[in-house]
């Protein structure tokens, strides 16, 4: 199913041409759509069928974005009210960049789309509930990483936040803003968050010390503390995803996983297991089948 925070979004047409073509990748999302339903990972990963957006997941775009313009303020200056101030520019500037995304406010009264604000200005009040943003200075927002592993895997994905002490000792941060079933929530997260520890691991030869996730729809936080053996464990669980990725690719027998997921899957039309026939195989996606997108970095 998808992330039900965030939403997909694409380069410029303008800046594909220039794009530099990168070989094939393994992201959290694309690991996790592969664990749950191989036919999904090739609905997005290789097909990339659409997926219309909610407006959950407009809000969780918007709240992830006002969450990162306000670490770029000066400290003294993250507060609510500002906040609440940020969401009105940070919607303006994702509604410029993806037009499309307004359409699914077309027909609705004025009095609807201020409501929607109002919902998105709870998800940050409820992030000052958790933690006081003055008092902290991330080494980086929204961090793109990247990095092939010994076996020739190549991981990349975003990370919200990274925070470090002063000691060196890593914490990530994750904001999660959906409502997802909790149980399968915070399993499919922490698939997440492990990813991002052996990425920063291998790039930086430090095993974070903490994995820390803030779900802001009911204001509670998640913390973890993962070590060495267990990092290494996991970096092998996403060799072996990976090669059987690369020997689905290979022919396209790609394997619908029938689950109770199913139920928000947006590709059942084309899904055996519901009577649909997929689109005929494209073959291994060029330039990559691993990219992140704001749709699955927030939940």
């Amino acid at each position: 199913m998808p992330d039900p925070d965030t939403v997909t979004t694409e380069p410029p047409a303008s800046a594909v041409a220039t794009q530099v073509r990168r070989r094939p990748a393994l992201s959290p999302s694309r690991a996790s759509d592969f664990k749950q339903c191989p036919l999904l990972y090739r609905f997005r990963a290789v097909d990339r069928l659409p997926e219309v957006p909610t407006k959950a997941q407009l809000r969780g775009t918007l709240v992830h974005s006002v969450l990162e313009r306000l670490f770029a303020l000066p400290a003294a200056e993250r507060v609510p009210a500002q906040a609440r101030e940020l969401l009105g520019p940070a919607w303006t500037q994702l509604s410029e960049d993806r037009p499309e995304w307004t359409e699914l406010f077309d027909g609705e009264k004025p009095d609807d789309h201020a409501d929607w604000l109002r919902s998105a200005e709870k998800l940050l009040d409820a992030y000052f509930e958790l933690e006081d943003p003055r008092r902290l200075e991330p080494e980086a927002c929204e961090l793109h990483v990247e990095i092939e592993l010994g076996s020739g895997v190549l991981l990349r994905g975003y990370i919200d936040r990274v925070d470090v002490a002063p000691t060196g000792e890593i914490r990530v941060v994750d904001y999660k803003t959906g409502a997802a079933p909790r149980e399968i929530g915070e399993a499919k997260a922490m698939f997440q968050m492990k990813f991002y520890a052996v990425v920063l691991w291998r790039l930086r030869g430090i095993v974070p010390r903490q994995l820390k996730l803030m779900y802001l729809t009911d204001g509670q936080s998640l913390a973890y503390t993962p070590d060495e053996a267990e990092l290494l464990r996991f970096e092998r669980t996403l060799e072996a995803i990976w090669q059987a990725i690369l020997k689905a690719g290979k022919t396209g027998d790609f394997r619908a996983n029938k689950s109770k997921l199913c139920n928000w899957c947006d590709h059942q039309a084309h899904c055996p297991e519901y009577g649909g026939t997929p689109p005929a195989y494209p073959g291994w996606p060029e330039p990559d089948a691993g990219d992140e997108t704001p749709l699955d970095r927030a939940d």
